[in-house]
């Protein structure tokens, strides 16, 4: 799932929300969604790289607002909407919260070189230093416009809105395996 604008604006329906309810109960019988069940629904298993392991729990750890562990059904059905549906808008800045692990609101170089090399890693592109290297230098030479050695959510969004390449290379995708897609699936 990347960043690209849903092409049908569907409007969440009593009954959309009482399915995944449904769902979520029979999924998770305690009202919670934990950690392993997250990894579980984005195909992340004990056998997977420990990139994608540290990617997936970090993206948890964003859907949790409230820092508690685990998320509720409002934790979910933001999770979701935002995955399955979300604006491009919302989607740049939840992964200007991802990268933003401080969250100060501002990205530095390391917090940049994180996610650059978590994401080359798992795309199976060579991630030698000077491969992220050079991504970070462009990221920052694309988006830094006032040269303060910082990108501000501002700039993490026009640059990403006006370059495809910086596109690429900012947004996050999510592709989940299992039964909220297919029952996304089944609605359209």
């Amino acid at each position: 799932m990347g960043q690209v604008q849903a092409t049908t604006d569907r409007e969440v329906t009593l009954q959309n929300i009482q399915e995944l309810y449904r769902k979520f109960t029979d999924e998770c019988p305690s009202g919670n969604l934990h950690l392993h069940e997250f990894k579980k629904i984005f195909g992340v298993s004990s056998k997977s790289p420990e990139e994608e392991v540290a990617f997936i729990e970090l993206v948890f750890k964003s859907f949790d607002t409230n820092k508690d562990g685990k998320l509720d059904f409002m934790e979910y059905v933001a999770a979701v909407n935002l995955v399955l549906r979300g604006k491009l808008i919302d989607k740049l800045k939840w992964s200007f919260k991802i990268y933003d692990n401080d969250g100060n609101g501002c990205l530095t170089n390391q917090e940049v070189r994180r996610i650059v090399k978590v994401k080359t890693q798992l795309r199976k592109i060579n991630s030698n230093v000077e491969t992220v290297d050079y991504i970070c230098d462009r990221i920052f030479e694309l988006t830094d416009k006032n040269k303060d050695s910082q990108i501000s959510l501002e700039e993490f969004i026009e640059g990403a809105e006006k370059d495809p390449w910086l596109m690429e290379q900012l947004r996050l995708d999510l592709a989940p395996k299992s039964w909220f897609i297919k029952n996304q699936e089944k609605k359209t």
